[in-house]
């Protein structure tokens, strides 16, 4: 009896508080690491999913384009209907892309 007594004693069984923080205080180290990672990744993911899809909406023909394959072209066509454009990529040489394949928009100079 007398060991179970210690060992209750030891383990905080014996109805006493045991040093636990308050729930803030348990919760502050998960809320600061959402916090961080809110900032650090989640945000400026979102962000350059948005300017993606913005650049994705004001694609014309004739704009110089690189595919994500690396792939360089001139757009001769948006089939919005399909999601689709069509790339002039050599002379007499023209292919077909998802419009969600377009990575950025080609740098004039290129």
């Amino acid at each position: 009896m007398n060991e179970m007594m210690i060992l209750l004693a030891a383990a905080g069984g014996s109805g006493q508080n045991g040093g636990q923080g308050s729930p803030i205080g348990v919760l502050l180290p998960f809320i600061l690491i959402f916090a961080i990672m809110y900032f650090l990744i989640f945000r400026p993911q979102a962000k350059k999913q948005k300017e993606h899809r913005q650049m994705l909406e004001k694609l014309e023909k004739g704009d110089q384009i690189v595919t994500a394959g690396g792939i360089y072209g001139t757009i001769v066509s948006i089939k919005e209907k399909e999601g689709t454009i069509v790339l002039k990529v050599a002379d007499n040489v023209k292919m077909e892309f998802s419009k969600s394949a377009v990575a950025k928009k080609a740098n004039a100079g290129s």
